[in-house]
């Protein structure tokens, strides 16, 4: 692996052990809970409501009205700011769209540094330190020059986001790092910068078609955030009740001291890659599936 080696096991405690803007005390018991509310409702009024049906204080933001994070206006922002320190909510993570299924490897570049600038600055603003990204689906380059370009680009925007205490998540997902544990591991050595790790999603591998335990098993020490979900025969479920091994991922992921968050991503109402219109009952739905998820977890 080009830049330096990353050993599976290692530990990284002051990733796992941060959440959004602060961290978990060792002591703590209680997981901390969160959600990509916009499988909720596209409303922030509507995902302040499910959090507090499910008693939750914590949140992962995507996009508000339909919009993302970085897109938002100043004043938008503002007031979405505003009103989730009324409700004593904290942002976990930004999501952005970088190296995403709709921005591939040829992709301007300058489209991505200009979303992160937005994103460090609003980190700021919220107290949160973490910013999800992926590794840029290909579009007819050879797969040398995909990885070299990947590399290339993220190590610039961990340059970027380290400078600002920002981490960026590398999510198992869209990308050439995204469905291999093997890819993972050496996009962390060629970087080499403690500003990226990765973000664990328990049910990607069913939807991507790999195994996501297996997967888990070999990057488990380089987790610093993970989403939850579940599926079976190509269909999401609630946490717990498909094929994804969701509990075992739990307890792997706890037998490695992992303390971060747990984000509820259910897609039972949502696919954002596909049509991106939320389902009849998404609210309700949203919240049946972070019971499940709180019961894997408690």
């Amino acid at each position: 692996m080009a830049g330096g080696s990353v050993r599976a096991g290692r530990s990284d405690r002051s990733a796992r052990d941060a959440v959004g803007g602060g961290s978990v005390t060792r002591g703590a018991v209680e997981p901390v809970l969160a959600g990509i509310t916009d499988e909720a409702g596209p409303d922030l009024a509507t995902q302040l409501a499910v959090l507090a049906k499910l008693g939750w204080s914590h949140v992962e933001l995507r996009t508000v009205d339909g919009r993302a994070v970085a897109d938002l206006d100043d004043a938008a922002f503002a007031a979405v700011a505003g009103a989730l320190a009324g409700r004593g909510v904290r942002v976990v993570c930004l999501d952005s769209r970088i190296g995403g299924w709709a921005r591939p490897v040829d992709t301007p570049f300058p489209v991505d540094l200009a979303e992160l600038e937005v994103l460090l600055r609003r980190c700021a603003e919220l107290g949160t330190r973490y910013v999800r990204i992926m590794s840029y689906p290909n579009r007819g380059l050879p797969e040398r020059r995909w990885r070299d370009e990947v590399v290339g680009r993220v190590s610039r925007l961990a340059e970027r986001a380290a400078r600002a205490g920002v981490v960026l998540l590398h999510e198992n997902c869209s990308g050439w790092a995204g469905t291999s544990a093997e890819r993972a591991l050496e996009l962390l050595a060629a970087v080499d910068n403690p500003a990226v790790r990765l973000l664990f999603d328990t049910g990607n591998g069913a939807a991507h078609g790999y195994d996501g335990y297996a997967l888990l098993r070999e990057v488990v020490g380089h987790v610093a955030h993970v989403h939850v979900k579940d599926a079976v025969g190509g269909r999401f479920v609630p946490p717990g009740t498909g094929g994804a091994r969701v509990a075992d991922c739990v307890a792997l992921l706890r037998a490695h001291g992992y303390r971060g968050a747990w984000s509820l991503e259910p897609h039972v109402s949502l696919r954002p890659h596909e049509s991106g219109v939320l389902a009849p009952g998404a609210a309700a739905a949203f919240v049946a599936a972070g019971r499940a998820m709180a019961g894997l977890l408690r």
